[in-house]
C-alpha cells in the first residue's frame, strides 16, 4: 500500500509514548480487537476504549514486563545477524480507511525492509515457531507492524536473552491480512460508536443456599421426648419455598445452582436424622411423617430447581444466539438493501458452537459479541468487493451488460478475478464482433467486386453494342449513302433518257465522263436530260403510288420516281400523293429509259 507513514520522535515505555497511543489503535490492540487476543476481550477492550480508562497491571504482571525488556536487550546482538543488519526501535503510524494506526517496532532494519518482533521465552510459544506455525494472537499485533512499517517481512523470536532459549522464524507481509485487519479495525470502530457503558460489574456470582436451619435434634425413648421438628419443619419449607424460579442473570443461575446443592443436603440430614431415631426406638408415626413431608419437600424443589437451571440455561443461550443471529441478518439486510440488484452470499455463522462449553453468561455473551463482530466483518469485506466489482463492471461493460446474465453470482468473484472474467468476456465479445464486421466487409467488399463485375461487364456489353450499333449505323449510312449515289445515278440517268425519248427526233445527246474520271455508276450523264412532259390541266390524279406499283408488279419509291424519273405527283392530300394517267405512262417510258441506261452503263465494254 502506498500509505503517508509517520515516525514519532519517542522512547518507547516513556510517558510521552503513552501518550501518543491513546489517540491511536495500537498493534498490541490488535488481537483483542479482532477477537484473537489470549488476554484481553474484545469487550474489555471496548470498554477500555471508550472510557479510556486503563487496567492497572499487578506487581507480577510489571515484573513479567521487565523481563521481557531485559530479554530483549540481551537478544538484539543475536537477532541482528539473522535480520542482516542493525535493528533500530521505532515507532511509527498511518492513517488509512478512516482509521489511526500506530506500531511500536522492537526493531527495524536501516533500509525498512526487514521488522523485528520477540517475546519472552515459553516452552508452547518455542514450539509453535520451531513449527513455524505462529497462534493468531501474534500474528495479528505483527500484520499490523508490517502494515504501518511498510517492511515486506517479521523476523519473530521467542528467548529469555540466552542462546540456550532462542528459537526465531520469518513472517511474511500479506495483503489479504492487511484487508481482514483494517476490516476488524473498521468493525471494531463501528460497534465502539453505539457502545454503551454497562451497569457495575459485580464479582462473578457464587450462589447462596436458603437460609440456614437449626441442627435438628430428636431424641426418643419409647416415645418422643424432645424435638424441634416443628420449628425445623416452618423454618426448612419457608426457606425451600423462597426459593427464585425466575432465573435470568448469572447471579440467579449461580442461586438456583447452590439452592439445588441446599436442597440435596436437607434431604441427607433429614435421612440421617431418621435412621437416628430409628435407632433409638420404634416407629413413631408423627415424627416420620414429619419428615418425610420436610424430605419430600425438599425432593421436589431439589428436582424442579435442578430441571429449571438446565432449561433457563438452554433457554438464556436460545436467546443470547437468536439475538446474534438477529442482529447480523439485520445487519446483512441493511447491506442488501444498499447492494441492491446485488445481494450477499450467505455467511455461515456458527453462533451455538461459539459458546459450546461456557458457563458464565458474561463468558457466552462476549464470545457471541465476538463471533458477530468477525461475521460482520465478513460481510463488509464481501460487500466491500461487490462494490468494487460492481463500479469496476459499470466502468467497463457499459452497454455490454447482456454478456453477463449471471451478473449475481459473478459478482462475488475477487476483484482480480472479477477484472479478468470481465475482460476476458469483453475481448471475446469484441472480437467476435469484429469477426463477424470482418466477414460483413468482406461480404460486402464481395457484393461490390460482384457489382462492379456486373457492371463492367455491362459496360464491356453496352459498349460492345455501342460499337456493334455504330458499326451497323456506319454500315447502314454506308449503304445508304451507296444506294444513295445509286439512286441519284439512276436518277440522272433516267431523267438523261427521259429527255432522249422525250426528243427522240432529235439526236441523242452524246455520253461524256464525269470531270472526275472515276469509275462508277455515276461516271456517265447526258449533258442535256429531256424535260419530261407535263400533264393536262383538267386530267384528274387518281393513281396512288400503291397502284402504280400494283401495275408494275414491282415496288417503287416515291423519292426513286420524284428524284430520279422526275415524276412527281400531281396533287398531294393528307400526306398521299396522287398521280395522272399520263404521269404513269411517263413514269413506264421512264422505267425503260433507266433500265436501258443501267443496262448500258453496266455492259460489260462499259465497265472495262
Amino acid at each position: 500500500m502506498n500509505l503517508n507513514r509517520i515516525t514519532h520522535d519517542v522512547q518507547q515505555g516513556t510517558g510521552a509514548w503513552l501518550r501518543l497511543r491513546e489517540g491511536f489503535d495500537t498493534a498490541s490492540e490488535a488481537p483483542a480487537a479482532l477477537g484473537v487476543s489470549k488476554y484481553v476481550t474484545r469487550a474489555d477492550l471496548m470498554r477500555q476504549k471508550h472510557t479510556g480508562v486503563a487496567p492497572e497491571h499487578s506487581q507480577a504482571t510489571l515484573a513479567k514486563f521487565r523481563a521481557g525488556h531485559a530479554a530483549e536487550a540481551d537478544a538484539r546482538p543475536m537477532t541482528e545477524p539473522i535480520a542482516g543488519g542493525d535493528l533500530f526501535p521505532v515507532t511509527m503510524s498511518v492513517e488509512v480507511a478512516g482509521l489511526r494506526l500506530l506500531a511500536s517496532l522492537d526493531g527495524l532494519t536501516l533500509d525498512g525492509e526487514t521488522a523485528w518482533e520477540t517475546k519472552l521465552w515459553n516452552e508452547e510459544l518455542a514450539a509453535a515457531v520451531r513449527a513455524g506455525t505462529l497462534p493468531d494472537h501474534y500474528t495479528a499485533q505483527m500484520d499490523q507492524e508490517l502494515l504501518v512499517s511498510g517492511a515486506t517481512r517479521c523476523l519473530f523470536t521467542c528467548t529469555d536473552g540466552t542462546p540456550e532459549r532462542f528459537v526465531s522464524c520469518w513472517y511474511e507481509a500479506d495483503p489479504a491480512k492487511f484487508e481482514a485487519l483494517l476490516s476488524g479495525w473498521i468493525q471494531f470502530r463501528a460497534d465502539l460508536a453505539a457502545y454503551a457503558l454497562p451497569e457495575s460489574a459485580e464479582p462473578a456470582p457464587v450462589g447462596k443456599a436458603p437460609e440456614s436451619l437449626p441442627a435438628l435434634r430428636i431424641e426418643v425413648t419409647g416415645q418422643v421426648t424432645a424435638s424441634n421438628l416443628a420449628e425445623f419443619k416452618s423454618t426448612a419449607l419457608a426457606a425451600i419455598r423462597s426459593v427464585n424460579r425466575d432465573l435470568k442473570t448469572d447471579a440467579d443461575f449461580a442461586d438456583a445452582t447452590k439452592a439445588v446443592a441446599w436442597c440435596s443436603d436437607v434431604e441427607t440430614r433429614l435421612k440421617a436424622a431418621k435412621e437416628h431415631a430409628l435407632s433409638q426406638t420404634a416407629t413413631i408415626d408423627a415424627l416420620f411423617k414429619t419428615i418425610d413431608d420436610i424430605s419430600a419437600e425438599a425432593r421436589t424443589v431439589r428436582l424442579e430447581l435442578d430441571k429449571l437451571v438446565t432449561r433457563r440455561k438452554t433457554e438464556v443461550k436460545e436467546h443470547a444466539v437468536d439475538a446474534a443471529r438477529r442482529a447480523l441478518d439485520k445487519h446483512v439486510a441493511d447491506l442488501n438493501g444498499e447492494l441492491a440488484p446485488m445481494r450477499l452470499q450467505p455467511v455461515p455463522v456458527d453462533f451455538a458452537g461459539a459458546i459450546k462449553g461456557l458457563r458464565s453468561i458474561d463468558s457466552m455473551q462476549d464470545a457471541l459479541d465476538t463471533t458477530l463482530a468477525g461475521a460482520k466483518i465478513a460481510v463488509d469485506n464481501q460487500a466491500r468487493g461487490i462494490r468494487a466489482n460492481w463500479a469496476t463492471f459499470k466502468a467497463q461493460a457499459a452497454r455490454l451488460e447482456f454478456l453477463f446474465a449471471d451478473l449475481g453470482s459473478v459478482v462475488h468473484k475477487a476483484p482480480d478475478d472479477f477484472a479478468a472474467l470481465l475482460s476476458s468476456r469483453i475481448a471475446t465479445h469484441r472480437a467476435a464482433e469484429a469477426e463477424r464486421e470482418r466477414k460483413r466487409a468482406a461480404a460486402e467488399q464481395e457484393r461490390i467486386a460482384a457489382e462492379a463485375k456486373r457492371m463492367a461487364d455491362e459496360a464491356i456489353r453496352q459498349a460492345e453494342a455501342q460499337r456493334l450499333e455504330a458499326e451497323r449505323l456506319a454500315a447502314q449510312q454506308a449503304e445508304d449513302a451507296r444506294v444513295a449515289a445509286l439512286a441519284e445515278q439512276r436518277r440522272q440517268d433516267a431523267a438523261a433518257e427521259s429527255a432522249r425519248i422525250a426528243a427522240a427526233a432529235a439526236p441523242a445527246a452524246p455520253l461524256v465522263a464525269t470531270p472526275e474520271g472515276d469509275r462508277g455508276p455515276n461516271r456517265f450523264y447526258r449533258e442535256k436530260p429531256p424535260e419530261p412532259a407535263a400533264s393536262r390541266a383538267d386530267e384528274p390524279a387518281t393513281l396512288k403510288l400503291g397502284d402504280i406499283c400494283a401495275r408494275l408488279l414491282f415496288i417503287v419509291r416515291g423519292d426513286f420516281l420524284a428524284d430520279t424519273l422526275h415524276v412527281k405527283p400531281a396533287r398531294t392530300e393528307r400526306g398521299i400523293g396522287y398521280y395522272t394517267e399520263s404521269q404513269y405512262a411517263l413514269i413506264c417510258r421512264q422505267l425503260i429509259s433507266h433500265v436501258g441506261a443501267m443496262a448500258e452503263l453496266y455492259a460489260p465494254e462499259a465497265v472495262s
